[in-house]
């Protein structure tokens, strides 16, 4: 998978990116708004622990649909670095790396808990550890797309304002609902936009072609 990808055009992996994202998108509601309804307390660990304890079943089934979303979320790491390749390798790398970091540690730390060799404490750790890398993947992603020239430079300014709203997961926030709303639209928002931007505007993209991260610019 990684070398089809990899290999691939930047148009191509544009499509890739957005593409993905929108399943992913899809498959995260459709998760949490009917196999984790009222399932898990936000924020509540010991919530957590309780639920999965009264329902193992239930959690098995979110447990798989996360790891779902958690090969996407690879897939779209490998193809934003095809992406951005053109622009900085070296950035592009990162930007890559960071994204295949955080959903390797989730894919961890959600199968490690399913077959209980950690318990629910144990996951919020590792959870916490997939955020930080993805809140620093969101901010190389923005500075990528500002330092790209063909990308519109709004859209990395909005990635990079919508990396520092992922405190809130580092840090006991105890903020109004309005502002609470607002930053998940922002988190939302900014990965959304470029997903959509890269499957209309994908014919703007370079055209050269690469032979793997190995390969030269």
């Amino acid at each position: 998978m990684k070398n089809c990808i990899t290999d691939t055009s930047p148009r191509k992996a544009a499509l890739i990116v957005g593409i993905a994202f929108v399943i992913s998108v899809l498959l995260v509601t459709l998760v949490d708004d009917f196999l984790l309804a009222n399932f898990v307390v936000p924020g509540d660990t010991a919530a957590l622990a309780r639920d999965i304890e009264a329902n193992p079943r239930l959690f098995g089934f979110a447990a798989i649909g996360y790891l779902i979303v958690l090969v996407l979320d690879s897939i779209i790491g490998l193809a934003l670095y095809v992406v951005l390749k053109p622009a900085n390798k070296k950035l592009a790398s990162l930007t890559g790396a960071l994204r295949l970091l955080y959903a390797g540690a989730l894919m961890v730390g959600v199968l490690a808990l399913l077959f209980q060799i950690i318990d629910a404490y144990g996951y919020a750790s590792i959870k916490l550890l997939g955020y930080i890398f993805f809140a620093f993947h969101i901010f190389v992603l923005g500075y990528s797309v500002l330092k790209s020239g063909y990308i519109p430079k709004s859209l990395g300014v909005l990635l990079i304002i919508a990396s520092f709203t992922y405190v809130v997961f580092f840090i006991d926030l105890r903020l109004p609902e309005p502002f609470s709303v607002l930053i998940m639209l922002i988190m939302a928002s900014a990965e959304l936009a470029l997903s959509v931007w890269l499957i209309v505007k994908r014919n703007s993209l370079p055209e050269k072609r690469f032979r793997g991260i190995a390969g030269t610019v």
